[in-house]
C-alpha cells in the first residue's frame, strides 16, 4: 500500500491508544488526528479528507452511524472501517448502509484489525468474526491472522448499571499479570463494588502486597465481604467432576458466590468484580476443553448479572506458538479480548 492518512474516532482513550499503535506499526499507515466524539468526527472528515477513517458506533454528540452519513456527503473519498462493541448483524447493515465498508466487533480487533485496514486499502469489504448472524453473504469474509500484539488497554470495571461483561487478557509473565489484576481490583473497590478474586495462594500474597502499597486496607474490606479472596484449586474442586465442570454444580457456586458479594457491594451503582485464573490453570494443566467450558459458563453469567469479569492468562510460548485453535475457542467466549499485556 501507498501512504494512507488515517483519523481514529472513539470515546475511550485506551482504545484509540490500541487502534494507533497497532497501525503505527505499519510505516504506510499515518495516523492524522484522533477524535473523541461523532461532530469532531464530521468536522475532521471536512478538514483533512483522509483516506481512512476507523469509526466507533456508540459515540457522544452523534452516533457513528448517522457520523457516517455525514461523512460520505463530506468526504466521499474517505473509507469508512467501523470498529464496534456492537455484534448484531443488524447493527452491522445499518452500518454498511451509511457508508461503511467494514466491520470488526472490538473484542476481535487486536487479531482482525490490521486484516481489514488492508482490504479496505486494497478496494475490498471486510466484515469480522463474532457478527451473530453467520449466514451472512455478499461481503468478503473475515480473515483469522493469529497474531498477539505487544500493548492494548487495561480492563477495568464498569461503573454503571447493565448486563455485565467478560473479558480476558493475555499476559508475557506472572509480573504482568500481577499488574493488570492490581488495576482491576482497585479500580472496583474504589467505586464500592465487591471483588471476587480466585488465585493460587502465591499470586493472592503479591496482590494484597501490591494492593496495600496503593493505600487499599484489603484487611478491612475482607472483613466487610468486598473483597472475597479464593483459592483457585479448591474453587475448580467444587464443580470439575471427571476433568470437565459440572454445569449444575457450577451455577450453584456461581449464584451463592454472587449472592454474597452482591449484599457487600455498595456505592452508586454496585456491581460485582471478579478477577481469576481457573480457566487459565484448566489450560496450563492440558485440559483446554474444560478450559473453554468454564469460560461458556461464566459468559452466560454476565449475560444476566451485573458482574465484571477478567480472565487473566500467563500464556507458554508452547500455548502461543503450537495451541492457536485453543486460543481462538479461548477469545469467542469472551465479550472483551485484550490479547498481550506488558508492565510498562
Amino acid at each position: 500500500m501507498s501512504s494512507v492518512r488515517v483519523l481514529v474516532v472513539d470515546d475511550y482513550e485506551p482504545f484509540r491508544r490500541f487502534v494507533r499503535t497497532t497501525l503505527e506499526k505499519r510505516p504506510e499507515l499515518q495516523i492524522v488526528r484522533e477524535a473523541s466524539d461523532g461532530l469532531e468526527a464530521v468536522r475532521a472528515s471536512e478538514e483533512l479528507r483522509p483516506d481512512l477513517i476507523i469509526l466507533d458506533i456508540g459515540l457522544p454528540t452523534l452516533n457513528g452511524i448517522e457520523a457516517a452519513r455525514r461523512i460520505r456527503k463530506l468526504s466521499a473519498e474517505s473509507k469508512i472501517l467501523f470498529v464496534s462493541q456492537e455484534s448484531s448483524w443488524d447493527v452491522v447493515q445499518e452500518a454498511l448502509s451509511s457508508g461503511g465498508l467494514g466491520y470488526v466487533v472490538k473484542a476481535y480487533a487486536a487479531r482482525e484489525l490490521v486484516a481489514a485496514v488492508e482490504a479496505l486499502c486494497q478496494g475490498g469489504q471486510y466484515i469480522g468474526s463474532g457478527i451473530s448472524d453467520p449466514n451472512r453473504t455478499g461481503v468478503t469474509p473475515a480473515q483469522n491472522p493469529k497474531r498477539l500484539f505487544d500493548r492494548e488497554p487495561i480492563p477495568t470495571p464498569s461503573r454503571g448499571n447493565g448486563a455485565g461483561s467478560h473479558a480476558v487478557q493475555f499476559y508475557a509473565d506472572d509480573e504482568s499479570l500481577l499488574v493488570g489484576f492490581t488495576r482491576f481490583i482497585e479500580a472496583a473497590l474504589k467505586v464500592g463494588n465487591a471483588v471476587v478474586v480466585v488465585a493460587t495462594g502465591l499470586h493472592h500474597n503479591h496482590l494484597v502486597q501490591r494492593l496495600q502499597a496503593r493505600g487499599l486496607n484489603i484487611g478491612a474490606a475482607i472483613g466487610q465481604g468486598t473483597y472475597i479472596p479464593l483459592n483457585v484449586a479448591e474453587t475448580l474442586s467444587t464443580f470439575i467432576v471427571d476433568d470437565l465442570p459440572d454445569p449444575v454444580r457450577f451455577h450453584k457456586v456461581a449464584s451463592d458466590l454472587l449472592a454474597t458479594a452482591a449484599k457487600a457491594a455498595k456505592g452508586e451503582n454496585p456491581r460485582i468484580a471478579a478477577c481469576g485464573e481457573c480457566a487459565p490453570t484448566l489450560w496450563a494443566q492440558g485440559n483446554a476443553d474444560a478450559a473453554v467450558q468454564v469460560e461458556h459458563l461464566w459468559d452466560e453469567i454476565t449475560k444476566i448479572t451485573n458482574i465484571d469479569i477478567l480472565c487473566g492468562y500467563v500464556l507458554s510460548t508452547f500455548q502461543r506458538e503450537q495451541e492457536s485453535q485453543v486460543y481462538e475457542r479461548i477469545c469467542a467466549e469472551h465479550s472483551v479480548v485484550y490479547p498481550s499485556e506488558r508492565d510498562e
